[in-house]
């Protein structure tokens, strides 16, 4: 095969077979008299695992470690792990069509939030907060378990909408989550030392539901990245009660 027809079957470009062969991540074919390159099978198969290893997120230095352990191994043995890869990707689109098929059912019925397109445990938890997601404070929560809802692992996206939904699935809990809002609400102008910071801190670690805090251990809680980023955009008094409310949340897991 010359440079061009491996490239096509492969799916990538003459010049990033190029740009391996710069960086010795593929080899250089024996050439012909006429001095073309002329790849072979081999070739074909250690190119399709340079694309499959980039794209499963590894960085090229780390695709030439992977390769480097590769040496000496069965053609038989680096096709199976190819085909495995393949198998691996192919659950992954499967399951982005699911959601996608999801997605446009919700959006052909007029259904997509403004934070959307989120999953459909999302959208229906979001729907049933009614009146009490026109709070500021609530905005903000939208906003956090949109890209929670995007980026989580499924588990964690299910748990965590298992635990929203025991928060708000009575007139009862709906009550106590405006009564929360309103009061993290109320602190968007104090200062960190307020009074009512304490308050707020208790109700709102208080609707956090006992089999949610049954369900964790010390140390589990929310740390760094998207709590740090969600905290930034609050208030002093509105993050020092949040704060506080993980706190308390965490002495009731202990």
């Amino acid at each position: 095969m010359r440079i061009g027809e491996i490239a096509a079957l492969v799916g990538v470009t003459p010049r990033a077979v190029r740009h391996y062969h710069r960086l010795g991540l593929l080899p250089e074919p024996v050439r012909r008299a006429n001095g073309y390159r002329e790849y072979g099978l081999r070739d074909a198969v250690l190119l399709a695992r340079v694309r499959r290893l980039a794209e499963l997120g590894l960085g090229l230095d780390e695709v030439r470690d992977v390769l480097a352990d590769d040496e000496g191994r069965e053609l038989v043995e680096v096709l199976e792990e190819l085909d495995a890869d393949l198998g691996r990707q192919e659950a992954v689109i499967r399951e982005r069509r699911t959601r996608l098929a999801e997605l446009l059912g919700e959006a052909r019925a007029g259904r997509i939030t403004a934070e959307g397109p989120v999953s459909a445990e999302l959208a229906g938890l979001l729907a049933g907060l009614g009146e009490v997601s026109a709070s500021p404070m609530a905005a903000k929560d939208r906003e956090l378990l949109a890209l929670l809802d995007t980026v989580a692992p499924k588990e964690e996206r299910g748990r965590l909408m298992e635990a929203m939904r025991s928060m708000t699935e009575t007139p009862e809990a709906l009550e106590r989550a405006r009564d929360v809002y309103a009061r993290l609400d109320a602190l968007a102008e104090a200062e960190p030392d307020d009074p009512r910071v304490a308050a707020a801190a208790e109700a709102l670690a208080d609707c956090v539901p006992d089999e949610a805090v049954a369900s964790l251990e010390a140390g589990e809680l929310p740390e760094g990245g998207f709590t740090d980023a969600f905290l930034a955009d609050l208030s002093p008094a509105q993050a020092a009660a949040v704060r506080r409310a993980l706190r308390l949340v965490q002495e009731r897991a202990r």
